[in-house]
């Protein structure tokens, strides 16, 4: 398990963010930043790759150490 933090350039709708229950929100001048936890690579890459999908674009995806 990671501990991540993607932001994207974008207010992101309550909609979209149910997708992604484990993650927690926060807007700050038109980006949204997730924070939590991920259980591998593949579910990281399922984010990005939803959030992508959906015409969001992404600014940064960090590992936070623990």
């Amino acid at each position: 398990m990671a501990k991540v933090m993607i932001r994207v350039d974008d207010e992101v709708s309550d909609e979209l963010l149910s997708a992604f229950p484990h993650l927690v929100s926060s807007v700050s001048h038109v980006q949204t930043t997730l924070t939590g936890t991920v259980v591998d690579q593949e579910e990281l890459q399922g984010v990005i790759n939803y959030l992508a999908s959906m015409g969001v674009t992404i600014v940064d995806v960090l590992t936070i150490p623990e």
